[in-house]
C-alpha cells in the first residue's frame, strides 16, 4: 500500500509549477478590468435606431447633407445619424479629439 502512495503523488504536480507567471496574471486583470468599464452598450438603443432609419433613406438615396447634396458615402450617412442621435439626447460616445 505504501509503494501505491508514493507513485501516486510523484504524478502529481508540483504547487509551484501550477502557479501562473506574474505577468500572465497582470494581463488578464487588465483585459477583464477594461471590459467592466464600459459595462455595457457603447451607443443607446434610441441612438441605433437613428443611424438605422438614416441608413435606410441613404440606402434608397433620399438622404441629403445640409438639404442640399445627396449623401454618396456610407461614412457620412452613418456620421449624419449620430450627430442626429447626439442632438435628441441618446447615448453615444464623445467624438474623438482632433
Amino acid at each position: 500500500m505504501a509503494a501505491t502512495k508514493k507513485s501516486a503523488s510523484r504524478h502529481r504536480p508540483s504547487t509551484s509549477s501550477r502557479k501562473s507567471s506574474p505577468r500572465k496574471a497582470s494581463a488578464k486583470k487588465k483585459s477583464s478590468s477594461s471590459s467592466s468599464s464600459s459595462s455595457g452598450r457603447k451607443y443607446s438603443s434610441k441612438a441605433q435606431n437613428k443611424v438605422g432609419k438614416v441608413m435606410r433613406e441613404y440606402k434608397q438615396g433620399k438622404l441629403k447633407s445640409g438639404g442640399k447634396r445627396k449623401v454618396k458615402s456610407r461614412k457620412q450617412a452613418i456620421a449624419i445619424g449620430i450627430s442626429e442621435a447626439r442632438k435628441s439626447g441618446a447615448k453615444v460616445p464623445r467624438k474623438k479629439a482632433a
